[in-house]
């Protein structure tokens, strides 16, 4: 199934996406609205350290409903996307209740799936930094600063959707724990990276396209708004970036991630690991290690295994 054809199927889950997204740029708004009116009664002095107040707030509100309501969305995404990829492109009727059992069965508890999806971004950040010292070593050649900036944003992207990707092949490959198939499906990401960095090539342009036009769009309307009222623009700027966020997460990145997972499902299902990989990326990431010794440690079934972890 193609990428674009999976995304048109599953977008029950990025309008779920969008919904959440919508409450955090509204209870930015909110805290804003209330923020503002304080700092008007106590004096205008007072309005700089309020929105210093309110970024800290809009920060806390949107790591809230992210991680105890997004994450959750998301998993159920990828449970969709790989059921489809992996059965020839079937699809359950109800797809938000059929994922949301699919990540209780395969974690048993949300707490075990951020314990995995944690390390798996942990060991993806790591490894990323370790790349990016290499990319730095050329800093000081004249011109070639934008080209390594420019390879760093590349490699962002070309590892920033991993998570994803061994979250689903952990979906799949069910008969052993969800730490050793999310340890496996890092070693199988790194080496097939030829193949799926031709998928992050197409993808980077498409995330700098796409996020500009978002913020263009969002902001022009905010833009009137603000001028009109004789509202700080730099407000209306913020709220234009969450916005279009909130329309990135819900759509582009959606998008993405079925083109990612698809290709990597694909590959995966085909790779044999023929050498150590797991040896040196235990070297370069401690999350990673965590993540192998982990796996190392829990017997088959995953579920079972992973709830006394979890606990």
């Amino acid at each position: 199934m193609k990428a674009s054809t999976l995304f048109m199927k599953t977008l029950p889950f990025c309008w779920a996406k969008l919904l959440l997204g919508m409450a955090n740029v509204l209870a930015a708004a909110l805290l804003f609205g209330i923020l503002f009116g304080i700092g008007m009664l106590i004096g205008e002095e007072s309005l700089f350290i309020m929105f210093l107040i309110w970024v800290v707030l809009a920060v806390y509100v949107n790591y809230f409903i992210n991680h105890y309501f997004g994450y959750l969305v998301k998993a159920g995404h990828v449970a969709v996307i790989t059921e489809a990829v992996t059965s020839g492109g079937a699809l359950p009727e109800n797809q938000v209740k059929y994922g949301a059992s699919k990540v209780k069965e395969r974690f048993v508890t949300a707490n075990v799936y951020f314990v995995v999806d944690k390390l798996v971004s942990g060991a993806v950040k790591q490894i990323q930094n370790g790349v990016e010292k290499v990319g730095n070593l050329f800093d000081s050649i004249p011109g070639v600063s934008t080209i390594a900036s420019l390879l760093n944003m590349f490699i962002g992207i070309f590892l920033g959707y991993i998570d994803e990707c061994c979250l689903g092949w952990t979906f799949h490959n069910k008969e052993q724990s969800a730490f050793k198939s999310a340890a496996d499906a890092v070693v199988i990401y790194a080496q097939s990276w030829k193949t799926l960095m031709k998928s992050a090539a197409v993808t980077m342009l498409k995330v700098i396209v796409g996020m500009i036009l978002l913020t263009i769009l969002a902001f022009l309307p905010i833009a009137l708004l603000f001028s009109a009222l004789e509202w700080n623009l730099l407000i209306g700027f913020v709220l234009s970036i969450m916005l279009a966020n909130a329309v990135k997460s819900a759509f582009l990145d959606s998008f993405i991630m079925c083109e990612m997972m698809t290709s990597y499902m694909t590959v995966a299902a085909q790779t044999q690991i023929t050498f150590d990989l797991y040896g040196k990326l235990c070297k370069i990431s401690n999350s990673f290690k965590k993540l192998f010794d982990k796996g190392q440690a829990e017997p088959s079934p995953a579920p079972a295994a992973a709830t006394n972890t979890g606990a």
